[in-house]
C-alpha cells in the first residue's frame, strides 16, 4: 500500500468516525474543531475526506493475493 493510499485510508476512517458521531449523537466533530460547517478549514477537511474516499475505491478491486505478493517497502539496514 502506497503512502498516498495510507493517508487516504486514515482520512476515510476520520470521516467514518465523524459520520458515526453525527448519526448517533448529532455531533459533528470536524465542525466543532474547525469552527462550524461553513468555515473554510472544515470545508477543506470535508473535501479531503471525500477525495480520500474516491482514492480508496481502488482498494475494492485489489484481490487478497495481490496484497500478499506486493512487496513491502522496508528500510534496509
Amino acid at each position: 500500500m502506497s503512502t498516498i493510499q495510507r493517508i487516504a485510508l486514515v482520512l476515510t476512517i476520520i470521516g467514518a468516525i465523524n459520520w458515526g458521531l453525527v448519526g448517533f449523537f448529532q455531533f459533528d466533530l470536524v465542525a466543532a474543531i474547525f469552527g462550524g460547517q461553513d468555515s473554510a478549514l472544515a470545508r477543506i477537511v470535508y473535501g479531503l475526506v471525500g477525495i480520500a474516499g474516491l482514492i480508496n475505491i481502488g482498494l475494492l478491486f485489489v484481490t487478497n493475493d495481490a496484497r500478499e505478493t506486493e512487496p513491502e517497502a522496508r528500510p534496509t539496514r
